[in-house]
């Protein structure tokens, strides 16, 4: 399974960087083409302005021999040092009428034909000689006088594009190294979610399917025996209708418990949101847990202290404060405290192995944030008030190493309680503490444990009142 995630993550990073390196390439070409053009036109608004200024300085003079009959006199018209010596001197061409080359700045003629159509154009001799050109026709009252060809080397636009073109590819093959490494990078930020979400899935499939085994495996073996024996004595075989009715229940209860993380973990579980009296709920709660208690012989106290008011409603279950009343679903928050104080009820300690202060107690306390500096400086922050809620046992504790786990699912802090977890109907199945965290986030709040071995565990609920 590593070799998939490792096979996906090198996909995604495979993707983030050919996605960068088609921009950056897109990037390169436009600017590229941009450079290009704006090099061409600038050579090109150079030839147009020489063959301006020359046009306009160029001396026509009357043939003698011929009435109205004109030429171009070439040695006060042009004055240009063909001796001059430079890459980037631009050099002319003077043709006549008959397209015959007359004058030349070169060296040598090009041997070029003329090409008098075209006013702008590109002509590569070979890859170190190649110039643009510009051919203008010179004339006067409608008479062709000649032909002046204007041509400017071309390595002004192929130098730097050249350059240009080199730090282009370096530029960009760095780039997509470094997005490479960072897309792997990322890639692996972005799968790590997956990979944790696959790894508590599989867990809680594993748990799942652990957890249902044994109570069908249980229930096929006692519908078998009931087959095998129809005549068996009817004590016999209510006992195995007994066994049966409790591990349905106990698949009933799991099925249903799997059913509310699950649509919990979707989002599609909807809260009927309602003012709700957390001290009357708690009231209500420990009343329907006093049985339990007293079998365990447990005493359940709440105690509701209001900033520096602390009032002990023992004995007194009517007493609800308005002062105590959040928005949230009334039926959520008493299953939320059902499941932490029925916990506390079923490890807490019997009377003669305890050495807590208070032995065999549970305490609930209802606090408003007013009590701790930490909600204050929470709740400045937030703009908003908050309820706690605190239920104290004297239980055997909690190890350190196992409170961070103790809110996944299925996971039980001593492997031999679970065992007997199995074989007892009313018992949990290690969903208990989950669910209890996923009402709490479901009204935005906030759940913590502290625990000492052979002390108690506090379970520590913050509840936003708005």
């Amino acid at each position: 399974m590593n070799l998939l995630f490792r096979s996906t993550r090198l996909r995604l990073a495979l993707w983030y960087t050919t996605v960068t390196a088609i921009l950056l390439l897109l990037f390169a070409t436009g600017v590229y083409v941009y450079v290009r053009t704006t090099l061409i036109d600038r050579i090109d608004d150079t030839l147009k302005h020489v063959v301006e200024v020359v046009e306009h300085s160029v001396i026509i003079q009357p043939i003698a021999s011929a009435k109205k009959e004109y030429k171009v006199n070439l040695e006060a018209s042009f004055r240009y040092n063909a001796e001059v010596v430079g890459d980037d001197r631009i050099d002319f061409e003077w043709f006549t009428p008959q397209e015959e080359l007359l004058w030349s700045t070169f060296s040598e003629p090009l041997g070029i034909p003329l090409h008098y159509n075209h006013r702008l154009e590109t002509v590569a001799l070979s890859p170190e000689r190649t110039f643009r050109q510009i051919t203008e026709t010179i004339k006067l009252e409608d008479k062709i006088l000649g032909y002046l060809r204007v041509s400017h080397p071309w390595f002004e636009v192929t130098k730097p594009i050249r350059q240009l073109t080199r730090d282009l590819i370096l530029g960009i093959s760095l780039m997509i190294a470094f997005v490479g490494a960072i897309g792997w990078w990322l890639s692996g930020i972005a799968i790590e979610p997956v990979r944790q979400s696959y790894s508590s899935l599989k867990q809680f499939t594993a748990d799942a399917s652990h957890e249902l085994r044994n109570p069908i495996a249980t229930i096929q073996t006692n519908v078998q025996m009931a087959l095998a024996y129809p005549e068996a004595e009817p004590q016999k075989q209510a006992k195995q209708l007994q066994i049966i009715e409790r591990l349905t229940q106990r698949l009933g209860k799991l099925v249903n418990d799997l059913l509310f993380l699950a649509r919990s973990d979707s989002g599609i579980s909807e809260i009927d949101w309602q003012p709700v009296q957390v001290d009357a709920l708690l009231i209500e709660v420990i009343e329907e847990q006093r049985t339990l208690a007293k079998q365990k012989g447990v005493i359940l106290e709440l105690n509701i202290r209001e900033s520096e008011l602390e009032t002990n409603i023992e004995n007194s279950e009517n007493n609800q404060k308005e002062n105590f009343t959040i928005l949230g679903d009334w039926d959520r928050l008493a299953r939320l405290f059902t499941n932490l104080i029925a916990n506390a009820i079923e490890y807490s300690k019997t009377e003669e192995n305890s050495i807590a202060i208070f032995s065999n107690k549970v305490i609930i306390e209802l606090r408003d944030s007013k009590q701790y500096q930490v909600i204050r400086k929470l709740r400045k922050r937030n703009r908003q008030n908050f309820l706690i809620i605190a239920i104290k046992d004297t239980g055997k504790g909690i190890a350190e190493s196992d409170l961070p786990h103790i809110f996944n699912r299925f996971y039980r802090v001593d492997p031999a309680r679970s065992r007997q977890q199995k074989t007892t109907v009313g018992t949990g199945s290690g969903l208990g503490l989950a669910i209890a965290k996923a009402i709490v986030e479901s009204h935005k709040g906030e759940i913590t444990v502290e625990s000492t071995v052979n002390i108690g565990t506090t379970f520590t609920v913050i509840l936003p009142i708005s």
